[in-house]
């Protein structure tokens, strides 16, 4: 039997939020955005009058006022949002106990065995769903109904704002199929520019393509988007308090302009490491390899990775293995447009190891050092801002900060 799977996507949820105590703009064109005056001066959230204007998530304020010159702009209350977030998981785990968030304001709720005690229809759950989040909250969902999540969330998208979408067996193919291949679940901009490579414009496309040839074009992650286009997604709905258990901590980035000289590729290597090294130090994590893939401008891949000595969540560490394994892989001057880090061998545990020192003390007393090192730059960084205080580079350069 299919499972029954919603996603739930509150609409506009930023803005929706802060219009709760600006009623009187409800119907004005209005946007939340960061500060204009710094380079996190960017479009949020908008509302449906703004919308209408052209108005864009991650746009730059002066480029959505100049779609609409009398667009209002609200500053953001994250505090609030998680606040409401939180009362609207609860709403959902009135309904089953499978609620899994999906960032800040979508979900996904696993009904199959629970829908008989609400009636038994799915449409019908949603349908009180939705009077639930207008009379109680004051929000709007829209809602997608399906098999497995990845039409689940394709459904919540496919009409907005406050509407119910069911991609069934017996639609899905008619439903899904002519959609752009980049309202599919991870296919971000990269991806797309990828397929279009390869007339591959459309979900149907897509799902037309052989499983090897999208392997060898984008790896594992071929794979996976071969089985989401076909209909074969299956992993589960996994509730708030069942984490999965980390296998790897990865951050990569496209550059505007690709790399060509050593020092670039160094600066990128050291923000991409310190970016891994801070999230694995955050949770309490070690990593026992690290990996460095490099995406060249024709969209080659070269990827290379090494075990370590022992353990570590420490920046110079990951630094300089990715260092290593760069040099190794990239011949220069070969343009690259993406670099990725990830650590591997993930633990809870740096193993009690320490290697002698017969001039330098013994390896914990130095890692230790490091890490009090590495903390305090972040907490500056949180105090000042992420572009505060940087690592310098192997040639003595100074790195900016983007995670």
């Amino acid at each position: 039997m299919d499972r029954v799977i919603l996603h739930c996507d509150l609409n506009s949820f930023f803005a929706s939020v802060e219009l709760l105590n600006h009623p009187e703009l409800r119907e004005l064109p209005v946007a939340v955005c960061g500060d204009p005056t710094s380079r996190h001066g960017i479009i949020l959230a908008k509302n449906e009058p703004a919308k209408r204007f052209g108005v864009q998530t991650a746009e730059t304020v002066w480029q959505a006022k100049k779609k609409c010159p009398a667009l209002v702009f609200l500053p953001p209350h994250h505090g609030l949002y998680r606040e409401y977030s939180q009362k609207v998981n609860a709403i959902y785990g009135q309904y089953t106990d499978l609620v899994e968030p999906f960032g800040i304001d979508e979900s996904w709720l696993d009904i199959t065995g629970s829908m008989h005690l609400f009636g038994g229809d799915p449409v019908s759950i949603a349908s009180q769903l939705r009077d639930r989040m207008r009379r109680e909250l004051g929000l709007t969902i829209s809602v997608g109904i399906s098999f497995n999540k990845v039409f689940a969330k394709l459904g919540s998208d496919y009409k907005k704002p406050d509407a119910t979408t069911v991609i069934s067996r017996d639609n899905w193919q008619e439903i899904v199929w002519p959609l752009p291949v980049g309202d599919l679940l991870f296919v971000g901009r990269s991806a797309r520019s990828v397929l279009a490579q390869y007339g591959v414009h459309t979900i149907g496309q897509l799902a037309a393509c052989k499983r090897e040839m999208l392997e060898t074009l984008m790896g594992k992650m071929g794979g996976q988007l071969y089985e989401y286009a076909n209909g074969l997604e299956h992993s589960p709905v996994r509730p708030q308090h069942q984490t999965e258990q980390v296998k790897s901590v990865g951050n990569g980035t496209t550059f505007p302009q690709n790399l060509t000289r050593w020092d670039e590729v160094c600066t990128g290597l050291s923000l991409l490491s310190d970016s891994v090294a801070g999230r694995m130090r955050r949770h309490g994590l070690y990593c026992g390899g690290v990996s460095v893939t490099i995406r060249t401008a024709d969209f080659k891949t070269i990827s290379r990775q090494k075990r370590l000595d022992a353990p570590t969540h420490l920046m110079k560490d990951i630094y300089h293995v990715a260092l290593e394994l760069a040099r190794q892989g990239w011949k220069a001057p070969e343009p690259i447009r993406m670099l990725t880090v990830t650590a591997l061998y993930i633990t809870d545990s740096a193993d009690s190891y320490e290697q002698l020192d017969l001039l330098g003390g013994s390896t914990s007393q130095r890692n230790e050092k490091q890490e009090k090192i590495e903390d305090a730059m972040a907490a500056i960084r949180r105090k000042y801002g992420k572009d505060s205080i940087a690592f310098g580079t192997s040639d003595g350069g100074q790195m900016g900060w983007d995670d």
